[in-house]
């Protein structure tokens, strides 16, 4: 019964570790991005409103968002546990989350954050633009993004810390050293992997 948050900044490779944590842990990885294109894809209602916003340019409400989520937190497979990815990303989104999970019995056991310095990240990042031809992905693009992501996360990082439910860990460096130090940071908060997963070996 895991229930975790991962956040970090664009290009610290928050989803290949997200991926690792669910298949170590037996839980699914929600991703709001992912949730809202399922529910655009079969035609929900829900699905419907995310459209005609997204298609005007418009940012989905928090409303919406959260009743996206809390209909995917309702769901068979998340029943024992879930990684959220992209949510919450506002402070009423962080009251709301309390909220439902408080209204189930329920409560947050981690937030991973996967920090890494910003320099670093920009250098490889660049890198992989110029290697892909994406000359759109300017090192001031990359930096803004950075800038961006900072400014929004900032407010619930310093929430979660102060409830004490941050787990900081060095998002650089290979796959699996950065998938052993999260196993790691969980383990001391008492946090396991299921029985037989393994969270240091390359996925083919």
């Amino acid at each position: 019964m895991t229930r975790m948050l991962i956040v970090g900044p664009p290009g610290a490779g928050k989803g290949t570790q997200a991926a690792r944590i669910t298949t170590a842990y037996g839980i699914p990885d929600i991703s709001t991005g992912d949730i809202f294109r399922a529910n655009i894809k079969n035609e929900t209602e829900l699905g419907k409103q995310v459209k005609a916003i997204v298609d005007a340019g418009d940012y989905v409400p928090d409303s919406l968002t959260n009743q996206l989520v809390a209909d995917r937190l309702g769901e068979e497979d998340a029943a024992g546990g879930f990684l959220l990815d992209g949510y919450p990303r506002t402070l009423a989104q962080v009251e709301y989350l309390d909220e439902l999970l408080a209204g189930q019995g329920e409560k947050l056991d981690a937030v991973i954050q996967l920090t890494a310095d910003q320099d670093e990240i920009v250098e490889r990042l660049s890198k992989r633009a110029h290697e892909q031809g994406r000359a759109d992905d300017s090192e001031e693009a990359i930096r803004h993004r950075q800038q961006v992501y900072l400014r929004e996360t900032s407010p619930l990082i310093d929430v979660y810390r102060e409830r004490g439910l941050l787990v900081p860990v060095d998002g650089l460096g290979g796959i699996d050293e950065v998938a052993e130090r999260i196993a790691a940071a969980l383990a001391e908060r008492g946090i396991l992997p299921v029985a037989g997963a393994s969270t240091g070996e390359s996925v083919a």
